[in-house]
């Protein structure tokens, strides 16, 4: 067996769904295997390291946003949430709770595909090995350095756990600090991402962003523009 393949888990009770999955990520070189229920998940998580899980809202028993939430209180695993939910109230708790990115049934699986490498382009933080050594676009705000080569964000010496999606927009804000960014401009900078009317899943990531930097002021809100990233609140002139 390829051990280099990419290893991902799908849990979801639709059998039909599960077999087209797993058929589909096969034949484009990942590897994939399938599970019912969280009770499921929880015995081949146990036996088996996974890159990526996809996940069903509407399960058997426990439901698809409480194991998002309790899966990530202690993994950075990449989670993309799967329902048949399209409302955007779904999407946000989904986003809230921790997932990269979220999918409504019906869908693509090629577009389902493009979701997965976009998430997949980031590491999950459990899995890296920040070398205090490598100065490489290294940027350093606070107590912070985030390094793009390893894509790690540190703060002292401890690593600070971001999704692949808050270390990407981590990414632009950085680097483009002391400039106003629009939600519109933020949503076209990101890989992978669907526009969608009245998307509020940035001000979600945002605010995820916001509480693992510690609310010092990096991020601030510029009311009906966007959002402006400070390296130095401190030295920025009072309004």
């Amino acid at each position: 067996m390829n051990t280099e393949l990419i290893n991902i888990l799908v849990v979801d009770d639709d059998p039909k769904l599960g077999d087209l999955l797993v058929r589909y990520l096969g034949e484009q070189h990942l590897q994939a295997k399938v599970v019912q229920d969280g009770i499921q998940m929880d015995a081949i998580l146990v036996q088996e390291t996974f890159d990526l899980i996809i996940l069903d809202i509407m399960l058997p028993g426990e439901d698809g946003l409480s194991i998002a939430r309790r899966l990530r209180s202690h993994s950075s695993v990449p989670i993309i949430i799967l329902s048949a939910k399209g409302e955007d109230i779904e999407k946000i708790i989904g986003l809230e709770v921790g997932a990269d990115d979220y999918l409504a049934k019906p869908f693509n699986p090629r577009e389902l595909l493009a979701r997965i490498r976009a998430v997949l382009r980031r590491p999950a933080a459990e899995t890296i090995k920040a070398d205090p050594t490598d100065e490489t676009n290294i940027h350093t705000f606070g107590p912070f350095k985030l390094n793009l080569t390893n894509h790690s964000l540190l703060k002292g010496s401890q690593l600070v756990e971001l999704t692949s999606g808050e270390f990407e927009l981590l990414e632009i804000f950085v680097n483009n600090s002391n400039h106003v960014l629009s939600r519109d401009k933020l949503i076209d900078q990101i890989k992978g991402y669907e526009r969608s009317p009245f998307d509020r899943s940035i001000d979600v990531r945002v605010t995820r962003l916001r509480k693992k930097l510690g609310h010092n002021g990096y991020i601030q809100t510029i009311r009906g523009t966007g959002y402006l990233f400070i390296p130095e609140p401190e030295q920025a002139p009072s309004k």
